[in-house]
């Protein structure tokens, strides 16, 4: 996951952005417009996304959904809410990662990073190649997670870390693999005790299409009490449930649904150091629950 030209940015934002992209770690200092904020900030509030499945051809659709107009209009009404954070949860660009997916992805989000800064992670149907030749200027030192993007953003009273689960390219199942966990478990393990939410692409089930060390990770997070949610995306569909406390909050997507039944938007989430509130914004698809807010309690 990256940040992407966000307006205020200075040769040290630049840099950092430069880092994210070479798998390193960041995080958002103080001193840039998105930094730690200061220590008595009760909430912050974040704006989540997932699967906008961007085509090269804007005309190109999708059981009656056209992806590029809806993340347009997703893009103004995020922009509308100001949030102090912006993650799209992966699956980025249309099938195959394409560059021109990628080219149309920056210029629906740059109106967006000039009032947020933006973060993305990469999904089943991205490209980790093409992608950077078009979000990268330069790479930055070095990788800290081998192979993979790794950002940790920090918001008082919040942090939000995007983990990479993209093992093929147009191919259903994830992976997190060896190396990111041991790399997340030492953050975890060495960081400060703010709350923390993961967010990576594939859905936690058992299945052949979800993360496939699903396990591992429960495993890992399990006694680490500071994560409280992990946000995904992946299945197309907007829910709730549990792990041990640990909330998991399955991202609607904003390209398409794959049933009726499901909505299509994204969500505004104000957060705390005790909870979150979690809006729908439903632009597309079912919006019968459309304005409708979750409440959840983090675990102590």
């Amino acid at each position: 996951m990256i940040e992407i030209f966000h307006k205020s940015m200075n040769r040290r934002s630049f840099i950092k952005a430069g880092l994210a992209a070479a798998g390193a770690v960041v995080t958002i200092g103080a001193g840039d417009s998105f930094g730690a904020g200061k220590n008595e900030k009760k909430a912050t509030r974040w704006a989540f996304l997932s699967d906008t499945h961007i085509p090269a051809d804007v005309e190109n659709n999708y059981r009656g959904f056209y992806p590029y107009r809806n993340l347009r209009k997703v893009a103004a009404d995020v922009i509308s809410a100001s949030p102090d954070g912006v993650a799209i949860t992966g699956d980025l660009a249309r099938l195959t990662g394409e560059l021109g997916d990628y080219e149309n992805l920056k210029k629906l989000l740059g109106p967006v990073a000039e009032k947020s800064p933006v973060f993305l992670a990469l999904g089943n149907h991205d490209n980790r190649q093409n992608f950077m030749q078009v979000f990268i200027e330069t790479l930055g030192e070095k990788q800290l997670v081998r192979g993979k993007h790794v950002v940790v953003a920090k918001r008082a009273p919040i942090q939000v870390i995007i983990l990479d689960s993209l093992l093929y390219v147009n191919k259903v199942p994830g992976l997190l693999g060896k190396v990111q966990r041991q790399w997340l478990e030492s953050y975890l393990k060495k960081s400060d005790e703010i709350p923390t939410i993961l967010c990576f692409h594939h859905t936690m089930g058992d299945g052949d299409g979800d993360l496939l060390d699903v396990p591992r990770l429960f495993d890992l997070v399990k006694p680490i009490r500071k994560v409280k949610a992990i946000l995904y995306g992946h299945s197309h569909v907007y829910g709730f449930s549990m792990f041990e406390g640990i909330h998991l909050i399955n991202l609607p997507a904003v390209g398409y649904n794959f049933s009726d039944t499901e909505p299509v938007g994204w969500i505004e989430a104000n957060l705390t150091a005790e909870g979150g509130d979690f809006k729908l914004h439903a632009s597309a698809g079912n919006t019968d629950n459309d304005g409708s807010v979750k409440k959840l309690t983090w675990r102590k």
